[in-house]
């Protein structure tokens, strides 16, 4: 899982958050594909018992996690893999909290060059869809920011689909906010920042903060920020507050 692709990481995310997943599962698990094939990880964790079917249609399955114990050991696997960079980690929420953006470049352009490779960047021929990869790899970073804020991802709002949304818990204590990601496109952006324009231009144009809007959350207390990246490098912009 650990070295799966994007679509991999954010079904497990889902899971991880309660929900389930669908695979085709396969009664013969074959290792070498594990590291390539979503289908075959599932099928071999439903095979040791930490998933669980809700629904079957034919070689189809709706997934779960177990038990509460198995989302714990699970939850537990994955701080394991973050305990190298725990820290700066802790200091990067503090810093999407806080609007602190030269903390937040610092952090996502070190891990961007300490942890992606070209596969997971789209620099290799065989990727063709790296702001997946992007997106999965930020909103794993917030899973800890469940027990403050409501996260959703790819919902859709205004006259588009979000791709992240943080609606505070407390909102007369925090702010909400609205992430865009996006990857260069060299034929329509002459550099990243003009992507982060691009992102933050899309966030206000698609009106994606009506979904927060029309639930009484006040326009003037939500942020957006637009992620921009290109291989190894990453560019973090925000906008000023929805008026």
């Amino acid at each position: 899982m650990q070295e799966g692709s994007a679509e991999l990481k954010k079904d497990f995310e889902t899971l991880l958050s309660g929900g389930t997943v669908i695979a085709r599962i396969k009664e013969e698990v074959v290792y070498n594909e594990l590291t390539g094939n979503k289908d075959t990880v599932f099928s071999l964790l439903m095979a040791t018992g930490y998933l669980k079917p809700v629904e079957v249609t034919g070689n189809q399955y709706t997934l779960t996690l177990t038990n509460h114990e198995t989302q714990e050991m699970f939850e537990d696997m994955v701080r394991g893999w973050f305990d190298n960079i725990e820290s700066q980690y802790n200091d990067f929420i503090k810093a999407l909290l806080l609007g602190d953006l030269d903390w937040m470049n610092t952090f996502m352009n070190d891990i961007a060059l300490q942890t992606f490779s070209s596969f997971d960047t789209g620099t290799h021929p065989s990727k063709t869809e790296p702001e997946r990869f992007y997106h999965g790899f930020v909103l794993g970073l917030m899973v800890g920011l469940k027990d403050r804020y409501l996260i959703r991802s790819n919902r859709e709002s205004g006259f588009g689909r979000y791709d992240v949304m943080l609606e505070p818990l407390d909102p007369a204590a925090e702010d909400a906010i609205i992430i865009e990601f996006k990857v260069r496109n060299p034929k329509k952006e002459s550099d990243l920042d003009t992507t982060v324009q691009a992102a933050l231009k899309q966030i206000k144009e698609k009106n994606y903060a009506q979904e927060l809007v029309d639930r009484g959350f006040p326009a003037d207390r939500i942020r957006s920020y637009g992620f921009a990246f290109e291989g190894k490098e990453v560019l973090i912009g925000e906008s000023e507050k929805n008026v």
